[in-house]
């Protein structure tokens, strides 16, 4: 197990012990986990799993089993979003004075606001599909 930790360390090119200053974790916690007497418990194996942006289960095994579920948004996802951001077109469009850098507001500033407006509900409902949704409704 430590062996995952050495290669971790030689690929982000950082050294044992600036990961036990940056996690907070005793540089006793890493020695006695190099000689085998024991190993980190789970909220310290965490931290180090959180440092290098890998699982636990990665951080113990080696392997990286990562099933990201692909989460697509429904059609009357799209149109709730699609309804919200004419909604907000209407109401840019409909504001007097709507000035960027001193500028009124072109067209194409508008279209930007919106485009990445869009992205993010998007993103947003994704997440929340993901988090939300009980298990037993879930497709795998």
């Amino acid at each position: 197990m430590y062996e995952i930790f050495e290669k971790l360390c030689q690929s982000h090119k950082i050294t044992p012990y600036r990961v036990c200053k940056e996690t907070g974790l005793t540089t006793a916690t890493i020695s006695n986990w190099k000689a085998g007497r024991y190993t980190p418990k789970a909220d310290k194996l965490q931290k180090i799993a959180d440092f290098f942006g890998v699982s636990i289960e990665y951080l113990m095994t080696g392997n990286a089993e990562q099933k990201e579920k692909d989460i697509s948004l429904t059609s009357k996802d799209e149109r709730d979003i699609e309804k919200i951001l004419d909604l907000t077109k209407e109401q840019l469009l409909s504001q007097d004075g709507l000035m960027f850098d001193g500028k009124p507001a072109t067209q194409e500033a508008i279209d930007s606001i919106l485009s990445a407006m869009q992205v993010g509900m998007e993103l947003a409902k994704k997440k929340n599909k993901e988090k939300y949704t009980p298990k037993k409704y879930k497709k795998d």
